[in-house]
Order: C-alpha cells, then structure tokens, then sequence
C-alpha cells in the first residue's frame, strides 16, 4: 500500500518576510505624510529603508525557502502602492510661481499608473488559468528606474541645482519610456500565452 503524497504545507501568514512587506507599506504611509510637508532630506531617508525591506525580504524568504500565497501576491502589491502614491503626492508639488516643479506632469503618472493595474490584473488573470507570466528582464530595469527617479526627485528638492534638477529628468524619461516598454512586452507575452491556449 503506497502513501498518498501531501501537498506542502503554506507557511505561517505572519513569516518574516510578509513582515517586512506591511513594514513596507507603513513606510510608504509615511513616506505619502513627508512629501506632503516638504521633508526631503527625510523621504530619502524612509524611501532607502523601504527600498532595503523589499530586498531583504526577498533574500530572507530564498534563504529560508518560505514562499507563501499571501506573500507572492502582497510584496508586488506593495511595491506599487508606494511608487504610484508616492508620484501622486508629488504631483501636487508647486513652486513659487504655483507650476509643477517635480519633473512629473499628470500624463506621466497616468501612463505609469495605468501599466502598473493593467498588468497586476493581467497577471493574476493569466496565473488564475495556470499561466507562467512572471516577472520580465525589462520590468526589472522598470522597477529600479522608477526607484531611481523617486530618489533623485527628492535629491533634486533637497539640493536644488541645475546637476540634480537635470538628473531628475533624465531619471523621470527613462523611467516613463521603461515603464511602456515592459508594458508592451508584458501585453505581447499575455496575447501569446492567450492565443496559445485558445
């Protein structure tokens, strides 16, 4: 008589590293709190611990082996929670004239807001029928570019000069030509996967 195989078992919700990624969102509460009130040198600071937690909790759940529903759904969650909110807030950034001085305009944010939804809901669309539609070399270079543009955006309020004000807008453009690039391929791997399937 063999025995039957048990499926393994899902790791404690409350692992380390989900932890970490509500640790990361309460970051990016007080992040949404300090562009608010102008605290620059400190939304540098919270936004480095954050960027910190989202490695370390990947590294720890690898070393020791917990991958959990909750955790696989709620860290990329998490992740865009705090760039898009945190582009949002700094739309409201005026200078002394009342005109936009973030380097972001609206249309910006809404290109990488809408990427963002679109494809979270393609993904678990597509992962719901059993699909592989994990993350893209060039959703990697997206994820760093747009942590890149937030950190130069406060350097560049921080220290204004005509070097960092510069270097925010060429970090902002990478990043918005990145964002729709990894969108396109995201949406031309979705379309293959699904006239694959059909």
């Amino acid at each position: 008589m063999t025995a039957t195989a048990t499926p393994p078992r899902e790791p404690p919700v409350f692992n380390i590293p989900n932890q970490l990624t509500a640790g990361r969102l309460v970051l990016g509460i007080i992040l949404f709190v300090l562009i608010e009130h102008h605290e620059w040198l400190w939304c540098i600071a919270i936004f480095a611990l954050a960027s910190f937690t989202d490695w370390l909790d990947g590294y720890v759940a690898r070393l020791q082996c917990i991958t959990s529903t909750l955790g696989r759904n709620l860290d990329p969650l998490v992740d865009k929670v705090v760039i898009c909110g945190a582009y949002i807030f700094l739309l409201q950034q005026r200078d002394s004239a009342g005109l936009p001085n973030s380097g972001l305009t609206p249309w910006m944010v809404v290109i990488v807001v809408s990427r963002e939804l679109i494809i979270t809901g393609l993904r678990s669309f597509l992962e719901n029928l059993g699909a592989n539609f994990g993350a893209e070399w060039l959703g990697k270079i997206k994820m760093v570019l747009q942590c890149a543009a937030l950190f130069a955006i406060f350097l560049a309020f921080y220290e204004e000069s005509t070097f960092f004000n510069r270097a925010r807008n060429i970090l902002v453009w990478s990043m918005l030509i990145a964002t729709a690039l990894s969108g396109l391929q995201y949406l031309w791997k979705a379309f293959a996967l699904l006239r694959k399937d059909s």
